[in-house]
């Protein structure tokens, strides 16, 4: 993986004559590791492979404190036809892997629908093998105080930043109730392994077919194995339609999710595009194409897909992806309209994910910027288990799969601009909030 990242970084960067210099190491150039020289090596790598290239801003190094300020001023700001750019970020380099390479995290593993602004303040996810998971808490449990701050004033205040740690050790005391027995519950925050399929299930419905089941948290390399077992045990229970819950999906690695396009299309369509790959004028040359693989069994004709306003980057490229091969259902809340992805650069300890192409699906449909289309808007309430046939959206799929409507009284997001794009307007970070779609 970091050879990977480093090759690429240095073939992006041919334009520096001392790029891989007459070493071994790629990174012997005429740039070090420095405050100075991080925004030089920015300025040249955006120059040639930003996917605004040109559309940007032009802007002198010297005038920004830092690599943060520097990213920020580059951004491109938006146009008639796009939005301004909200995705690309730095990360430590010690960041990065972990989460997405080791597939582990530093957290309480609590999230709650912080983005939605509304009270009560409910907790919507645990991490299983978390410290919130350990403690017993679960999701619909309401919070109502964290480290003594009120619900009310975390949600007023769109701060829920006491519930992610910066450390292993740290401590967090939540005051929460459920079934009107209140109880305070420490957690003291610990690294611990991701679980991206967090739920698998085979419904029957009312004539006697199967719908199979799946939570999808994260695209990482671990989430395979589980996944193709996770399908091969609803095609084998007789399973004829199903449903994909990627409401909390943040996406990640363009050929996992590949591979769970394949999964869904099976025999039937492998060997067809499922994404093709779009970078800048410039760089055409890189463009690439991820083909849909052969695997066991037809494809599912019909797919419902569960989306909210955390399904973002990879998790949305699975449903453009599928449009073509299925009738693609989406039911629950607008996506967060990210149909653009990056190339990981490492530069010194830090990967760089700058935004450097777009994803298009094999009829050339992309430029979701609002979000995917809805068929039924139906809003989480966050009660019950992921899974459960009670669970507002799973119980929602399941009608839709019987009927062909959508629920009488479902409610949802309402206009084009989602909730996520509002929350990072305004900054509201939650626990667990991760996007991404990078090319590997």
């Amino acid at each position: 993986m970091r050879f990977l990242l480093r090759t690429a970084a240095c073939a992006a960067l041919v334009l520096l004559a001392s790029c891989g210099g007459g070493s071994n190491d790629p990174y012997d150039r005429s740039f070090v590791c420095s405050a100075t020289d991080d925004k030089r090596w920015l300025q040249a790598y955006m120059s040639e492979n930003y996917f605004w290239a040109g559309r940007s801003p032009v802007a002198a190094p010297d005038d920004y404190a830092d690599v943060d300020a520097y990213l920020d001023a580059l951004r491109f700001k938006g146009d008639a036809d796009e939005p301004a750019d909200r995705f690309s970020y730095i990360d430590t380099r010690a960041s990065f892997d972990q989460f997405f390479v080791e597939g582990r995290t530093v957290g309480y593993g609590v999230s709650v629908n912080g983005v939605e602004a509304t009270l009560p303040l409910k907790i919507r996810y645990v991490d299983p093998g978390s410290p919130a998971a350990a403690a017993g808490l679960r999701r619909g449990d309401t919070v109502v105080a964290a480290n003594g701050t009120p619900a009310a004033q975390l949600v007023a205040s769109k701060d829920f930043s006491v519930l992610s740690p910066s450390r292993e050790n740290d401590v967090l005391t939540l005051e929460v109730e459920s079934g009107g027995v209140a109880r305070k519950v420490p957690l003291t925050s610990a690294t611990y392994a991701l679980v991206p399929v967090t739920a698998t299930s085979v419904f029957t419905l009312a004539n006697g077919s199967k719908a199979g089941y799946v939570s999808l948290k994260d695209f990482i390399v671990q989430a395979e194995t589980p996944l193709a077992e996770s399908i091969a045990q609803i095609r084998q229970a007789g399973a004829t339609e199903l449903i994909l819950d990627l409401r909390y999906n943040g996406g990640g690695r363009v050929s996992t999710a590949a591979q769970l396009g394949s999964l869904v299309t099976g025999a039937t369509h492998a060997g067809k595009l499922f994404t093709q790959l779009v970078f800048n004028p410039r760089r055409q040359s890189l463009n690439s194409n991820y083909w849909l693989q052969n695997r066991p069994g037809p494809a599912f004709p019909r797919v419902v897909v569960l989306t909210g306003s955390r399904t973002c980057s990879a998790s949305e490229m699975v449903v453009n992806g599928l449009k073509p091969y299925a009738d693609v259902v989406t039911i629950g809340g607008t996506s967060c309209g990210k149909p653009v992805g990056f190339t990981p650069q490492d530069w010194c300890d830090n990967v760089y994910s700058i935004v450097n192409f777009e994803s298009l699906n094999a009829n050339g449909q992309g430029r979701y910027y609002d979000g995917l289309p809805l068929t039924c808007p139906v809003t989480d309430d966050f009660n019950r288990e992921l899974g459960d046939p009670a669970e507002k959206l799973t119980a929602a799929a399941i009608g839709y799969l019987q009927t062909g409507s959508c629920p009488a009284t479902a409610g949802g997001t309402a206009g084009t601009a989602s909730l996520l794009q509002r929350a990072n307007a305004t900054r509201v970070i939650e626990p667990g909030q991760r996007s991404g779609m990078w090319a590997d």
